[in-house]
């Protein structure tokens, strides 16, 4: 399971409109739902939020993966966004945010869902990646740069 075959135009949005942590979050969720990928919006939402107080999902570096299983998804779901402005996630380095992965899972799949968190996990500490997703101001750059990455990294 690669993150390029999670993300589609769609699900991409740059910039995010929000700048605020929990908004950011609601306007994820809110991506998902406009596309057919939540059963239902408000669990989600509630699951993301809660899981994001029960710890920051900012893992340093400009990056945030907030993330939840939930009852409200069928399968494991993903959206991406960009903000404008560096955005205070509460990230272990304390520094700000601008590059925001959310992954939501089922709660019966635990394996896809920490499969998918480690990938980017693992992808995202490459700096040179990093300032290559934040200069991208297309979807379709995006795509193309996680593929290519992935390509790199994880193909046999």
């Amino acid at each position: 399971m690669n993150l390029s075959d999670l993300l589609n135009k769609e699900v991409i949005r740059i910039p995010l409109k929000n700048t605020e942590k929990n908004k950011i979050i609601e306007e994820m969720v809110d991506i998902l739902a406009q596309n057919n990928k939540l059963k239902d919006r408000q669990t989600v939402l509630d699951d993301v939020l809660e899981r994001e107080r029960v710890m920051s999902t900012g893992m340093g570096d400009g990056v945030a993966i907030p993330h939840a299983k939930s009852e409200g998804v069928d399968k494991l779901v993903s959206a991406f966004g960009i903000t404008d402005k560096d955005v205070d996630f509460k990230s272990i380095d304390e520094k700000p945010v601008r590059l925001i992965f959310l992954l939501v899972g089922p709660v019966d799949q635990t394996g896809p869902h920490l499969k998918a968190l480690s990938r980017i996990s693992r992808l995202m500490h490459r700096k040179e990646f990093r300032d290559r997703l934040a200069s991208a101001h297309s979807s379709e750059k995006v795509i193309e740069a996680i593929a290519k990455e992935e390509q790199k990294y994880f193909s046999l």
